[in-house]
């Protein structure tokens, strides 16, 4: 499938809508990107919104995730594909259960138990001192993060910009974080919990094959696992 020449959130919005995920970056997968549909005009040029802008406006809204989702990568999920997701991802997991059979480090319960207690989610930067990866030798927070966005126990809410002394936004927005249930639903996010994992993977990938049929299985396996 040769993807569309994206120039807006809404287009990209639209295009999640239909094909259900896409990563960031480029991938494994030729074409499967948003990076190779985005003209080079709309990256890093002052006073040009580009995916960057995109990625925060389709965050707020609630309706696509934004996380690493792809090969601990950058990317975005549809509603409507999410459930899988998070079914084939947490393989019948949820965190606690997952903490408890050794399958999960402290470093992601330490995040998981700070955010369960926000709601509203944290800002990056102030979840990394709430949940104690400021103290001296302490490691593991972005390997955490990560981890946990591709499993998708938490994901990009919204992201806020520092301001300067006149109340103007400045440098890179920064993202808050929060439980993927919070943001999205309890009972959404866990829609296809009914089902085994592997129903989950199997529907994610046999869908990717059809848009991507050039696409052979390591690739798929590397970008969707």
């Amino acid at each position: 499938m040769k993807l569309p020449i994206i120039k807006n959130a809404g287009e990209l919005a639209a295009l999640v809508r239909e094909i259900g995920y896409l990563p960031l970056f480029r991938c494994e997968i030729a074409g499967f990107s948003l990076e190779e549909c985005t003209p080079a005009g709309y990256w890093f040029v002052k006073g040009v919104e580009g995916p960057w802008e995109w990625r925060e406006e389709i965050a707020a809204g609630g309706e696509i995730a934004y996380a690493k989702l792809f090969n601990k990568k950058a990317g975005f999920i549809s509603r409507e594909w999410y459930p899988d997701f998070a079914n084939y991802r947490r393989d019948g997991y949820d965190f606690d259960a997952r903490y408890d059979d050794g399958l999960a480090s402290m470093a992601s319960k330490r995040i998981m138990d700070v955010l369960l207690e926000h709601e509203a989610g944290l800002l990056s930067s102030d979840l990394k001192g709430l949940s104690g990866f400021e103290a001296k030798g302490a490691k593991g927070f972005d390997t955490a993060m990560t981890l946990l966005q591709m499993q998708t126990y938490i994901t990009a809410s919204k992201f806020e910009y520092k301001q300067d002394k006149h109340g103007r936004p400045y440098g890179w927005g920064i993202g808050r974080y929060a439980v993927s249930e919070y943001v999205f639903g309890a009972d959404y996010v866990t829609s296809r919990y009914n089902d085994q994992p592997v129903s989950s993977r199997e529907r994610i990938m046999e869908h990717t094959a059809k848009l991507f049929p050039e696409a052979g299985s390591k690739q798929l396996e590397k970008v969707l696992k």
